[in-house]
């Protein structure tokens, strides 16, 4: 990779190489034996420890940090002004790219932008079927980071675990939708066909096989002494940050935000999932630090998998019915403005549509989650050593394409 780089070395002064009878002193750390100025260290653009293309230009004193300024924007698309010029069906293959394990969830906040602007009712089964489908996206999602993170403090093992149970989910998502990563199975209306003939079945196999074999990936992590030590009491994050910088999802929640969006303020199916006695619930901690926001990671999976088996249990039930509307030739939202947020695996993703009754959207502002959740690093990092800025970089869950958009 080669990207780490310094942009101003340490200086040794000529009193510390004893060609002098002076002494200097740090500038910072303090001492008569060496004369030292901070540091300057870019980590990436382009380095394993960033998950993407991320600068991170930190100031250290020693192993201390006593800086971190993320530097963002090298992947940026303009998929805001793209979206200016593709009508309402078009835009949604733009939105799924943002957050690359979360496409179906980025599909969803456009096209229920678009039906809250057009006034379109979406079929009951829609509703139901967009329910699970996102649900299980949340779970490719999570384990894609219950694998990876321990990557960050030198766990390789895990990631073969999570890739098992995420080709498990892949399956079912593959065979509904077509696609792998990019699913492109969200209309205006509702979705492109209706399910194939068993795949609940299938469904609810892949549900239990996760299920039932997730605990082997849990203990693996969980029971590790060097994770717990590497994550516990690391680049804590109190609550008040939290509302300062609009942090939202697991970080949030593991700091002891209780929002949720699927409960707060409902959309789809989700009213009645999180209503008393349904399987859906809110995970927090309180402890706020790398340990907590991966617990609250690992128990949102199965809070998913519970909402997911519910949808399919509801969806069995319903009768035989459409799955999407009939859409005009020409799609034209009405003159105005809306603002739909969705709860995204990542955090909130908020979409402002603004119309002038045309085919295109004249302003569709994006509200992504990694970008808050991102910019609160700077916070975390001073007075750890880079050995953490690794596991607190890691516990944020980002995605960089969904900072830049």
């Amino acid at each position: 990779m080669g990207a780490v780089t310094t942009e101003r070395i340490v200086s040794l002064g000529a009193g510390a190489a004893g060609l002098s009878g002076g002494t200097e002193r740090y500038e910072r750390g303090g001492g008569d034996e060496l004369a030292t100025q901070d540091m300057i260290l870019n980590i990436g653009p382009q380095h394993p420890a960033t998950h993407g293309v991320l600068r991170l230009r930190i100031t250290l004193d020693g192993e201390r940090i006593v800086g971190c300024e993320p530097v963002v924007g090298y992947m940026h698309r303009g998929a805001e002004k793209l979206f200016e010029v593709r009508d309402y069906r078009q835009i949604i293959m733009l939105a799924n790219r943002h957050d690359w394990l979360s496409a179906f969830a980025n599909e969803l906040g456009v096209v229920l932008a678009v039906e809250r602007m057009t006034g379109i009712e979406v079929p009951v089964r829609a509703v139901w079927a967009r329910t699970l489908l996102a649900e299980l996206n949340r779970v490719l999602n999570h384990l894609m980071f219950l694998g990876s993170y321990p990557l960050e403090v030198g766990a390789i093992t895990p990631i073969f675990y999570a890739f098992r149970e995420r080709e498990t989910l892949q399956q079912v998502m593959e065979e509904i939708s077509g696609g792998r990563m990019h699913y492109m199975f969200n209309r205006v209306g509702g979705l492109k066909e209706d399910l194939p003939a068993g795949w609940l079945d299938r469904v609810d196999a892949a549900i239990g096989a996760v299920a039932r074999r997730l605990p082997d990936l849990e203990d693996l992590i969980f029971g590790n002494e060097i994770f717990r030590a590497r994550t516990r009491g690391v680049g804590v994050l109190p609550a008040d940050l939290v509302h300062s910088y609009g942090v939202s999802g697991p970080i949030a929640r593991a700091s002891g935000v209780d929002f949720d969006l699927r409960r707060d303020e409902p959309y789809l199916a989700y009213g009645e999932l999180f209503a008393a006695g349904g399987p859906g619930r809110v995970v927090t901690r309180t402890e706020g630090d790398s340990f907590a926001r991966f617990d609250v990671l690992r128990e949102q999976i199965h809070v998913s998998l519970d909402l997911a088996r519910a949808c399919v249990e509801r969806l069995r039930t319903l009768p035989p019915g459409p799955v999407n509307v009939r859409l005009p030739k020409i799609l034209k939202a009405p003159e105005g403005q809306t603002y739909a947020w969705t709860e995204s695996p990542l955090g909130l993703n908020g979409y402002y549509l603004v119309s002038r009754g045309e085919k295109t959207p004249w302003r569709l502002k994006l509200r992504s989650a990694s970008f808050n959740n991102i910019a609160v690093l700077p916070e975390l990092v001073p007075g750890c050593v880079v050995a953490d800025l690794v596991a607190i970089l890691g516990s944020l869950f980002f995605v960089v394409g969904d900072i830049d958009k």
